[in-house]
């Protein structure tokens, strides 16, 4: 996925309320802008550092810069959980992830179980249908090991929960782990910082949930799906 215009240097000054971030431009101009990620950030909210900045001259928005990227572990770091969706589309539409191949029919955020939404539904004749999760990835502790969550999330909890639902209702059931960052080789459950997503990742497995993890290339061009990683099995 290519960025329709350039995206704008910038260095951090602090992300706050969720929503929201003040950063310096390159020409010493003191913004305002908005934060399309409302999780933790662990470890991408440092002042001082380098990130990248969106524009939009739309009457309707408040802010004209929207946070994009941030370097971290001497990388770039693409932080907007707006992109995951359409950088996972592209994958399965491309053939990057096998597995998914040969549907003939891709749906966008249908409903399913008992209060959640799919983020897709793939479908094809002689076929099961197949619910796909994403989940968006940028936490790393341990140098190339990519972790999820960064936080506790009972959501994400109750998604493994019903996509095995799913798979006993005879569907096939995916989590789609795509990491906004290109310097990883495997993707960890982080069962430290969330035990509940932890159990629920392994009672998932245990009914039949497959988890895939997509790795990125990120830059101020473009964020793109390259290839799939481990994912490790829970100890």
């Amino acid at each position: 996925m290519r960025f329709a215009s350039p995206l704008v240097p910038a260095t951090l000054i602090s992300r706050y309320k969720r929503f929201l971030f003040d950063a310096v431009l390159e020409d010493g101009t003191h913004i305002t802008g908005s934060c399309p990620n409302t999780g933790s950030m662990r470890g991408l909210t440092t002042p001082g550092s380098r990130v990248w900045l969106s524009e939009h001259d739309s009457p309707t928005r408040k802010y004209r810069h929207m946070f994009e990227m941030i370097e971290a572990d001497g990388t770039i770091v693409g932080i907007n959980t707006g992109l995951p969706n359409k950088l996972a589309e592209e994958a399965i539409v491309s053939g990057l992830i096998p597995t998914l191949g040969g549907y003939d029919l891709l749906k966008r955020e249908q409903k399913y179980g008992l209060q959640s939404r799919i983020d897709f539904l793939l479908s094809g004749e002689g076929r099961p249908d197949c619910y796909v999760e994403v989940k968006n990835v940028h936490f790393m502790r341990q140098q190339h090991l990519a972790e999820f969550p960064d936080t506790a999330t009972k959501r994400g909890a109750r998604h493994l929960d019903e996509l095995g639902d799913m798979v006993e209702a005879g569907h096939r059931a995916v989590m789609l782990y795509v990491i906004q960052r290109n310097d990883c080789d495997a993707l960890r459950i982080c069962g430290d910082l969330d035990p509940i997503y932890a159990a629920a990742f392994r009672r998932a497995a245990a009914r039949g949930v497959e988890a895939y993890a997509l790795s990125c290339a990120v830059s101020p061009q473009e964020v793109r799906a390259v290839r799939l990683i481990e994912v490790q099995e829970l100890v």
